[in-house]
């Protein structure tokens, strides 16, 4: 499949709307619902951050996106029994990327509130009932098990926007986009941000533990894939903090 037509644009007015591949096939697969043109957007860019700190850190990683920009991101550790009182998370014991949604969800309930998850790993049945029970625009991941499926094909009445990736799609070199009838044109933003990049340590302190290097990876990441200003807090391999495109530097930091 070459394009898939949306439901309309940024805006209810804006049709026709599409997502097109100029050669070949588009790497993705709508397997439930009728995602929009902003879903896509946050799909995608939610997509880049997760699979980037999944190769940063070795771990499963999840994203809440709103608005082109993640409300949470995190890697899947497992919970403390504080965090699942204040995740509102479920008893027994959960799978790592269902750890790493929960996580990335509560890092501000708020904001995700309508999210678009994005999940490293395959969807499996304890991130589908987690997703099932929150109010979600939508998901991303590399692949679901049929019981995950399942479950997210019940959701908003069969509505909700289920989208699985090629994991191993490597987008062109140049990347292209229109603005007012003027094409952008520049090179694809493609960075590793990985451990060689923390090994300049200008503090007498020289001991950098693994898990800070996974913090700090993280909040590398994260910032990667926010719209400036933009500020990243991370604790304990989850963001507490992410403040994204306000006009003020100041109040971006609060």
């Amino acid at each position: 499949m070459t394009e898939l037509e949306l439901k309309y644009g940024c805006n209810p007015n804006q049709k026709p709307a599409r997502i097109f591949m100029e050669e070949g096939d588009l790497p993705l697969k709508v397997l439930n619902g009728r995602p929009g043109y902003i879903n896509f957007m946050d799909a995608l860019n939610s997509w880049q951050l997760v699979k980037a700190l999944k190769k940063a850190t070795g771990l499963p990683a999840a994203a809440s996106f709103k608005h082109v920009s993640p409300a949470g991101a995190a890697l899947g550790l497992p919970l403390s029994d504080v965090e699942r009182r204040i995740y509102f998370a479920p008893e027994g014991e959960l799978s790592p990327i269902a750890c790493a949604y929960i996580r990335a969800r509560g890092a501000d309930r708020l904001c995700s509130f309508g999210d678009w998850a994005a999940l490293s790993d395959v969807c499996d049945g304890d991130t589908a009932r987690f997703l099932a029970a929150e109010v979600s625009d939508g998901v991303i991941a590399p692949g679901y098990t049929d019981e995950a499926l399942d479950i997210l094909k019940a959701k908003r009445k069969g509505g909700y926007n289920v989208v699985e990736i090629d994991p191993n799609y490597e987008p062109a070199p140049i990347e292209r986009r229109n603005i007012f009838g003027i094409t952008f044109e520049q090179g694809y933003n493609s960075l590793d941000i990985s451990e060689e990049m923390l090994q300049n340590i200008v503090t007498e302190n020289k001991d950098l533990p693994q898990q800070a290097k996974h913090d700090m990876l993280l909040s590398l990441i994260t910032l990667k894939y926010t719209q400036s200003n933009s500020v990243c807090y991370v604790k304990d391999g989850m963001t507490i903090g992410v403040g994204a495109g306000q006009q003020s530097r100041i109040h971006c930091t609060r």
